[in-house]
């Protein structure tokens, strides 16, 4: 080498030693265990995010100035802002406090404001990526209502455009959609718990009749479109229960009674802790209530355990067990006319829904080295749903659209027909692999992330005749010649290989591609019934063997500049795909028939928006999406008053999404500790149009479910130990069939038409008596207002399921 190249050389080294003269290695420790702490979030003064610690409580970062201000965050910790003169690459270990319960319920609510930071996901957590996307999260310990029931109105507060089925079982089911996606049991979202699948089968099947109770959670993580890359294929994006952590202490032991409104009753009771390696959080919930119509009585119960064990430092693994079951009676849907002149009436007493559910789960963590990590997740649903009830003649030429009349009874008060019968057996698992890795590149660090996923699902179908009876009897019956009989397999398969890259062009900017690879093959194998009515000699039981394989990549890029901590403006394209499930391809029922030419839908999804904080007084999220749904499904009626489920056209969906937070007390009463007061407004515009469709009449409609104006806007206020909020819900009007049929409310027939306008106002108190006692209650829909956010063409319908109305409820929460 000549003397002049090696003198560049040495002048570059020095230039790079130089650019980061000071090198520090910090270590975030418990200060009450002694433990690392992984996850605290860094920051240097209110510009620099420098990152997360790792497993080991560890964050290397470089300086290029000797002097800086920096902040450690963590979710129950007090927050560290510290002024720092480096002299030298060091070691510095920083030890964070958990948050006393011996504060008042102001002062503790405030630092878990400031500790749990924005309701977005940091760009990089555990081995995902979330950079350049649309982010919500709702902590769970900031959530003013009634979590006993699980109440979604006032959960998911904060999330801006959803739209949400108010159902009156005790919050037993989560039904919510987005941006014109069909709320019914949030099918349209990938659900997660605590990252792993509980639907019923995530392509198949995806309704999810399992949630976890909100009482037992830390955080809910909503992820719109964008999430199609990383978590699968849908396109309202992800929704994941995180459950909360095992407590640093030997056990705490927390119960929590409630009463309320219709004859509910609940109990939650959890036991949680941490002897040396070994860590475990276990609950059970249980419930029931009457109802506020008559025929709508149910009762649960839910237990959860999850245990962990860190075998090093780098390495710990866990399980998870969940169970859950209940059983519901269904009071059945009304007539336009029925639901003005007594929307708590039922003329059903048959019909019954039961469902039993099991979860496995079993994860492993391995921090390979100070940059890469590894899970593997394995997990298995055991689970089944029935449903049994009355639907009308089944012999019927043409089928009744309610079946409020017509279930005759012999003169020994027996029935004459017998209720329709539908068993669903979900058997599935799977194991999901996710690495992430990061590389410095100049001054910049950057992010990659490569996983797998493969899934089996055997499931089966069964519907036919039940029993004559009315109480919950879920067994078939005896009836060879009952016309409405199926029975099919669904054993479907799917592997799929994903990955994203944070490019960091600088400190401001990054750039995220990403990609995933599915490979799909969904399967009918079984027989249905074709009945004939005049010469039951010509009814058959027909094979329908249906073989559907796919292969495709989808695409997606996000962008992120930040050019401080406290703002960012990002976007987002991603492709998505929906696979028919296996009950667009058979289900037969007396009103609804599948087109046989139905086929997946195909689209993308695309963010833009600012998110971020002035000061500590305000909080913004602001941002305009749009959405291409090609092929989407939906259901028409044809000439006999069927309901044909078929592949409507191309849907265009777009809107603005906001949500405006204000901390008045922070803007006007900085120094008053006694004081909590901060509005917010979470507003959602969105328009629609069907560009093309092969029906009449359909072309130029609006899209169903999707209210031009979506509000949820409140205030939280408190002093001391007290604690309380007001929120006020509205929703303008939406269609629910593609025909756009308005609202008649003189038609006593009519299962169609627009659901009116209607809003909400909801009240909830805490007070804190002391670290162990919490008494907290409020009123549900205070102004008792008749309003109904659902049309059912099948169960729990048919027709108009009312919601509930005035409701009162207190809980009493006793923490050892």
């Amino acid at each position: 080498m000549k003397l002049k190249d090696f003198s560049i050389l040495v002048l570059l080294l020095l230039f790079v030693q130089l650019s980061y003269a000071y090198q520090i290695t910090f270590k975030l420790i418990n200060a009450e265990t002694q433990k690392p702490v992984e996850g605290v979030q860094v920051v240097e003064g209110t510009k620099n995010y420098l990152g997360n610690t790792n497993q080991k409580g560890i964050l290397k970062a470089n300086f290029n100035k000797n002097k800086v201000r920096l902040m450690f965050f963590y979710y129950g910790y007090a927050t560290v802002e510290q002024d720092y003169n480096f002299a030298k690459s060091q070691q510095i270990t920083i030890y964070l406090a958990p948050l006393k319960e011996e504060l008042s319920a102001v002062v503790l609510n405030a630092k878990k404001r400031i500790n749990y930071g924005l309701t977005t996901l940091k760009p990089v957590e555990g081995t995902h990526i979330y950079a350049g996307k649309k982010t919500e999260v709702v902590n769970l310990d900031l959530v003013s209502g009634n979590k006993a029931s699980n109440n979604p109105r006032q959960i998911f507060a904060k999330v801006a455009g959803l739209n949400i089925y108010d159902s009156n079982d005790g919050g037993l089911q989560l039904n919510i959609g987005g941006r014109g996606l069909d709320p019914n049991r949030t099918a349209n979202f990938n659900t997660r718990q605590n990252d792993y699948d509980i639907s019923a089968d995530v392509l198949g099947y995806p309704e999810s009749y399992y949630t976890p109770p909100t009482e037992a959670l830390e955080q809910i993580q909503v992820i719109r479109g964008a999430a199609s890359l990383q978590y699968g294929t849908q396109f309202g994006g992800l929704i994941n229960f995180i459950t909360k952590k095992p407590v640093d202490k030997p056990i705490e032991l927390i119960t929590r009674n409630t009463v309320a409104s219709f004859g509910t009753l609940s109990n939650f009771t959890s036991v949680s802790g941490t002897v040396n390696k070994l860590n475990y959080y276990a609950y059970y919930n249980g419930k029931q209530g009457d109802g506020f119509r008559p025929n709508s009585d149910y009762e649960s119960t839910n237990f959860f355990a999850h245990v962990g064990y860190q075998f090093t430092e780098n390495t710990k693994a866990s399980l998870e067990v969940s169970s859950f079951n209940y059983t519901a009676h269904q009071p059945g849907g009304l007539s336009d006319v029925q639901f003005i002149e007594d929307p708590t009436q039922s003329y059903l007493e048959r019909n019954w829904f039961d469902v039993d559910w099991k979860l496995y789960n079993f994860k492993l963590e391995q921090q390979i080295t100070d940059a890469s990590k590894l899970t593997v997740s394995l997990f298995a649903l055991d689970a089944s749903r029935k449903a049994v009830g009355f639907r009308g003649d089944p012999t019927a030429e043409k089928p009744a659209i309610f079946n409020t009349n017509g279930d005759e009874q012999n003169t020994d008060g027996t029935y004459v027909f017998n209720r329709d019968l539908i068993v669903g057996n979900f058997k599935n698992y799977g194991v999901e692999t996710r690495f992430l890795s990061s590389y410095e590149l100049g001054d910049t660090t950057n992010y990659y992330l490569l996983g797998g996923k493969i899934y089996k699902a055997n499931n089966n179908q069964r519907q036919g005749a039940g029993s004559k009876g009315t109480d919950a009897d879920f067994s078939f019956a005896d009836a060879d010649q009952y016309p409405n009989q199926n029975n099919f397999d669904f054993p479907n398969f799917n592997a799929s290989l994903f990955g994203e890259h944070i490019f960091n062009i600088n400190k401001h900017l990054s750039i995220t591609p990403g990609f995933r690879f599915e490979h799909i093959s969904t399967k009918s194998d079984g027989t249905y019934y074709v009945f004939n009515k005049n010469n039951s000699n010509l009814s058959e039981h027909i094979e329908d063997n249906n073989s559907f394989v796919r292969n495709f990549v989808l695409l997606g890029l996000g962008i992120s500049y930040k050019p401080n901590s406290f703002f960012e403006t990002y976007g987002n394209f991603s492709q998505n795909y929906r696979s028919v499930t296996f009950s667009d391809i058979r289900t037969v029922n007396p009103s609804f028939i599948i087109d046989e030419n139905i086929t997946d839908e195909t689209g993308f999804t695309a963010d833009i928006g600012v998110r971020g904080k002035v000061d500590k007084a305000f909080s913004y999220d602001l941002s305009a999406f749009t959405l291409v749904y090609g092929n989407r499904i939906g259901q028409v009626l044809n000439k006999r008053a069927q309901w044909v489920r078929k592949n409507i056209g191309t849907a265009f969906i777009y809107g603005l999404e906001s949500l405006l937070q204000w901390n008045i007390k922070e803007t006007y009463f900085k120094n008053n500790e006694h004081l909590k007061l901060d509005v917010y407004t979470n507003i959602a515009v969105t328009k629609s149009v069907y560009l093309d469709s092969e029906e009449n009449n359909v072309a130029g409609n609006e899209v169903e479910f999707i209210p031009l104006m979506n509000v949820k806007t409140g205030a939280s206020f408190g002093w001391d130990n007290l604690l309380g909020n007001i929120q006020y819900t509205y929703l303008s009007e939406q269609f629910t069939d593609v025909t756009n049929s308005p609202y008649d409310a003189n038609n006593e027939q009519n299962v169609i038409g627009a659901i009116p306008s209607y809003d909400i106002l909801d009240v909830s108190l805490s007070y804190k008596f002391s670290k162990h006692f919490l008494l907290e209650t409020g009123i549900n829909n205070i102004l008792d207002n008749s309003y109904f956010t659902r049309r059912a063409t099948g169960y729990p319908g048919p027709g108009i399921i009312p919601a509930e109305p005035r409701y009162f409820y207190g809980t009493l929460e006793i923490k050892f």
